[in-house]
């Protein structure tokens, strides 16, 4: 369970990084570069997205990333108050009701694990049918932050400054994590 719980406090880190690299990232890691809502939806399913929709996330992707972020989230979130009822319990758990702490165990172990998986399946399925199916290589692009495409677009910043700052984000996840974690011991 120690791992367990470092992972989790691991994951709360990279969540609280995407946040913040979501608002101050480069262009395609930005939150408003998320080809969200109708028209670029039904655009794509039509086949007929801009070539910017399909630079970064396109409009399933997006939706799939923040399916995936909001239940890292609630998983996160609920772990952070659970308690087994034998040798370990959440670090939040004792400040808040034993209905939630019973109700947020519940999850945790059983639908959130679940859901997690299933997003995770998806989302690996898509990688692989976009291999196969559509030709394109997706992991190296999420790997190294390069997609080729055929019409080209404006390259996201990625310079010695952006890494620093990633780098500083990065830090103050870490710092964040730790403090709120030491809130609750």
């Amino acid at each position: 369970m120690v791992w367990h719980f470092r992972f989790g406090y691991a994951v709360f880190t990279l969540l609280v990084f995407r946040l913040f690299w979501g608002l101050l990232g480069g262009r395609w890691s930005r939150w408003s570069t998320l080809p969200l809502g109708f028209r670029p939806f039904t655009s794509y399913l039509q086949g007929r997205s801009t070539p910017e929709q399909l630079a970064g996330h396109n409009p399933l992707g997006s939706l799939s990333v923040l399916a995936m972020l909001f239940f890292l989230s609630l998983q996160v979130a609920t772990g952070l108050v659970s308690d087994d009822e034998i040798s370990n319990s959440g670090p939040f758990s004792s400040l808040v009701s034993s209905t939630l702490v019973t109700w947020a165990t519940s999850w945790h172990k059983h639908w959130g694990k679940l859901t997690l998986i299933f997003l995770v399946s998806i989302h690996l399925s898509a990688i692989a049918w976009y291999h196969w199916r559509q030709h394109q290589l997706l992991l190296p692009a999420m790997w190294h932050g390069y997609k080729n495409l055929e019409v080209p677009v404006d390259a996201s910043r990625d310079d010695l400054p952006s890494r620093v700052m990633a780098a500083l984000i990065f830090t103050l996840s870490v710092a964040v994590v730790f403090y709120l974690v030491s809130l609750g011991a």
